[in-house]
């Protein structure tokens, strides 16, 4: 690219991504709503005549843009061209009305209706559940809690377990050891749970380095537009950030991020007990080595709880907490082992030809 050249790219590109309505155009690859309700819109990407059904799970503040962030990271066109039905599950907004939805709304009645559904639409096969963040949580308690749904395999990305093990949250598990349960009951009752905007400030808190690196990202790639639209997806997606209920945000923090109850192989919801044992079905755990949110030393016990599924292989790949599931290099390390272990029938074993740093192994229950 000539000096001209450059000089005329990095104008149209600042006029753009400051002035105008940004560099990124719009993206969303077509879908039929096929399912609809409260917080649980499930839609359906591909033909209708398409292989069996894989369902997409997000977290309960995530947008599903997650799974469909551009053209070239796009975990639904990636499994659509794989020949698979492609489901996802949409919660929308959350607001003061939602402030006694727990994680029993979605355990006991939202996941199962769209697992139940996706399969329903495709022959009644076994859906393959794929989840990334703690909706694989939700997703192994919906499992565990529910042995008798039509699951075929259980795939999670940088999904924690061992929340003893995320050096972010030792000081927010040491204050909340103390003041977690108040200081939680009066946000719930002041705004019906963890407002949205507070989501999203926190989220970035996470990345504060690429957030302070910003404006010499945008400096030195000022005519790279490439590179300007990926940065810019991922702010829409973190901007688009929803709420958390109350109810369901104090039983994540109490139970799962304080009490470290998932590392003990059991929830409890009041007198209820779900335990992770129950999950017989075969799991993929997919953690990034530079996942600050998950890393790899708090997935990588998923085996060790999971002692009644018939495979549990963790595999650590190159990303962050989002990058894992739909960075650059996803296509080639992440998605790579994705796709071979949805080939595979339950406790077989064909190690994923993935390049790169990649490192996979099967733990045994």
């Amino acid at each position: 690219m000539g000096i001209t050249d450059f000089v005329s790219q990095s104008a149209r590109n600042a006029w753009a991504l400051f002035v105008a309505d940004g560099v990124a155009a719009p993206h969303r690859t077509p879908s039929t709503v096929v399912g609809d309700g409260p917080h649980r819109v499930l839609r359906r990407y591909g033909a209708d005549d398409a292989g069996a059904p894989v369902l997409l799970v997000t977290p309960l503040a995530a947008s599903p843009k997650c799974f469909d962030l551009m053209p070239d990271q796009s975990l639904v066109q990636y499994l659509v061209g794989l020949g698979r039905s492609v489901f996802v599950i949409e919660y929308g907004a959350m607001n003061g009305d939602d402030r006694d939805l727990g994680l029993e709304f979605w355990l006991d009645d939202v996941l199962p209706e769209a697992i139940l559904r996706a399969s329903e639409l495709c022959g009644n096969r076994d859906v393959d559940v794929v989840a990334w963040s703690i909706a694989g949580t939700m997703s192994m308690l919906t499992i565990a809690a529910h042995p008798d749904l039509p699951v075929r395999s259980l795939a999670t990305f940088g999904t924690p377990i061992d929340y003893r093990k995320i050096p972010i949250m030792a000081i927010p598990r040491f204050v909340g050891q103390r003041v977690v349960d108040p200081v939680l009951g009066l946000a719930s009752t002041l705004f019906g749970g963890i407002p949205a905007p507070l989501v999203r400030i926190g989220y970035r808190a996470t990345a504060f380095e690429r957030e302070l690196k910003r404006p010499w990202f945008v400096a030195g790639n000022i005519a790279d537009r490439d590179k300007l639209a990926r940065m810019e997806l991922v702010d829409r997606f973190q901007d688009d950030m929803y709420g958390y209920p109350g109810r369901a945000f104090r039983q994540l923090a109490i139970h799962v991020t304080v009490a470290n109850e998932l590392w003990s192989g059991v929830l409890r919801l009041g007198d209820r007990a779900i335990d992770l044992s129950s999950v017989t079905v075969p799991v993929l755990s997919i953690g990034g080595s530079e996942d600050v949110l998950a890393p790899i030393p708090s997935v990588e016990p998923v085996g060790q709880v999971l002692t009644g599924s018939p495979e549990v292989r963790f595999v650590a790949v190159p990303g962050s907490h989002l990058g894992l599931l739909t960075g650059p290099a996803a296509r080639t390390t992440s998605w790579v082992e994705l796709a071979a272990f949805l080939r595979e029938g339950p406790g077989e074993h064909e190690p994923a030809a993935a390049p790169g740093p990649a490192q996979s192994g099967t733990l045994s229950p």
